[in-house]
């Protein structure tokens, strides 16, 4: 990659660029996570995959890391080629010439025949390969964070994708049980209707939020498949089998099969659409209300760093600064290197001639030399000169601006996680209140002290807590996620730019 596309690509990078995972400062009073390579999984029919397994799946398999890989590879050439102008240039040449000479009646022919080899080779150039060799090292190192970093940015992805997924099958299985308990509730009015003791209203609206229950559950459906979908896009899986996914975070999942069935199109029939829930024997007696546990226990952990604490590890393990920070150094040896464009360069040379013909003797020759040579427009030297110091503060406000980035990024991220874990316990409580007040409505509506409208919206006000503290547990994840993200938490998988194969590097 030339210096101008380099220069121009750290003006253009967005500061929002997630770090790689590193080792916090020396001080962290937490335990080191081991990290693992990440490791070839092969997805089969009916696999359970953690987590741990997706990220590995999507780190092998992400074009975009393998991209970052090959990125460095080509800058280690960059530097090996910008050594090798210190080393010699050799030349070797043979040729063979037939001349035919007429004079008068006269015809001679000669046959030659020679060989030659030069060498030539920089002895010094008051420092300009050196600031170029300087200027690659730093490309080089560069690429290195770039890398690290993509593998964060693949990671986090993976995490918030997973996460997506666990959070729309819970709500798949609370609009289930929505549905179940509006069928009951169509069940029972339609009973006491016909016994005379509910009015048609009431079974008209029963029917009403029974029909729209089921819409609902056909969307959170939806959306389950469609985050099945972005998880396999995380993961670059093509055509992959059913499997199933690990729960975290205390989720209590039965179902946690992730099918995508696109071999036909299923229509739902009338009779499948009323037909009665599994179960209801008695529809006056059968209780409208099903508990659902969908989480256990949940516990939040405490973050175990202060908002400056975050701050500190960030600005000194992201990888994305590391990456600005070693750009801006190629950019100022870049700037030495137009600079040193001003002097003349030593170089030393060596060749050996051997000529042979028909017509004489065979000849050979020997010359070594040493030159000193410049070529240097000034008007030009001195232009390029000032366009490189333009260069280089550009790449110092760019840098000042993802420090100032990194700050805001961290704080925004540390803001989320604690606002977010205050209001999951209140969700909780708010799902038990709502849970309660729904069945006191439901007994009030039974007895005749109150409506079906009070009855509606005490069910709908149930479910609507159910599904928002689903909705706060995955954001509070999400969110964590993106905090360890900004201040380079170590993740238990990773994968590392030297692949080690029979104990060498690659």
């Amino acid at each position: 990659m030339s210096i101008y596309k380099k220069i121009a690509t750290i003006i253009l990078l967005s500061a929002f660029i997630l770090p790689a995972p590193v080792l916090a400062i020396d001080d962290d009073p937490t335990p080191k996570i081991e990290q693992t390579e990440a490791q070839s999984v092969k997805v089969k029919q009916g696999s359970v995959l953690s987590l741990d397994d997706c990220i590995g799946i999507a780190l092998n398999n992400s074009p975009a890391v393998r991209a970052a890989q090959y990125n460095y590879w080509i800058s280690k050439t960059d530097v090996n080629i910008a050594r090798s102008q210190f080393f010699p240039t050799i030349g070797i040449g043979a040729g063979y010439d037939f001349t035919n000479t007429r004079i008068s009646n006269r015809t001679s022919d000669v046959n030659s025949y020679n060989l030659n080899a030069n060498l030539n080779m920089l002895l010094f150039d008051f420092g300009k390969t050196y600031a170029q060799i300087k200027m690659q090292k730093f490309y080089l190192i560069a690429d290195e964070y770039d890398f690290y970093n993509t593998v964060v940015e693949v990671t986090f992805d993976v995490k918030q994708k997973y996460y997506r997924v666990l959070a729309a099958r819970a709500n798949v299985l609370i609009n289930q049980a929505y549905v179940d308990i509006n069928e009951r509730n169509y069940i029972r009015t339609k009973a006491y209707y016909d016994e005379g003791l509910k009015s048609k209203i009431d079974l008209v609206n029963s029917e009403v939020t029974l029909s729209d229950s089921k819409i609902r559950l056909i969307e959170s459906e939806n959306a389950y498949q469609n985050a099945l979908v972005n998880l396999n896009n995380a993961m670059y899986l093509t055509e992959a089998p059913n499997y199933n996914i690990e729960a975290v975070f205390g989720m209590n999942l039965t179902d946690v099969a992730a099918p995508v069935d696109l071999t036909k199109f299923h229509k739902i029939d009338d009779k499948e659409s009323s037909k009665t829930p599994i179960g209801v024997s008695d529809a006056k007696l059968t209780s409208a209300i099903e508990k659902l546990e969908l989480l256990t226990d949940y516990q939040i952990e405490k973050f175990p760093y202060t908002f400056q604490e975050c701050l500190k590890i960030a600005k000194k393990n992201r990888f994305d600064l590391k990456a600005y920070k070693a750009t801006v150094d190629a950019i100022e040896e870049n700037l030495v290197y137009i600079k040193r464009n001003f002097y003349p360069a030593i170089s030393a040379n060596a060749g050996y001639g051997l000529r042979d013909t028909s017509a004489s003797s065979s000849t050979n020759s020997l010359n070594v030399g040493l030159n000193l040579s410049s070529s240097l427009n000034i008007m030009a030297q001195k232009n390029r000169v000032d366009a490189g110091k333009y260069y280089l503060d550009i790449a110092k406000i760019t840098l000042q601006k993802l420090e100032d980035d990194i700050y805001f990024q961290v704080q925004n991220a540390y803001i989320n996680v604690i606002q977010l874990a205050k209001q999951i316990p209140l969700q909780a409580v708010k799902v038990r209140q709502t849970r309660e007040n729904f069945e006191l409505a439901e007994g009030r509506y039974y007895v005749g002290l109150g409506d079906y409208l009070e009855l509606q919206n005490a069910k709908l006000e149930y479910n609507n807590a159910q599904h928002s503290y689903i909705n706060s547990i995955y954001l509070y994840n999400v969110s964590l996620a993106a905090l360890e993200s900004a201040i380079s938490y170590p993740q238990r998988v990773t994968k590392t730019l030297e692949v080690k194969k029979n104990g060498r590097k690659k």
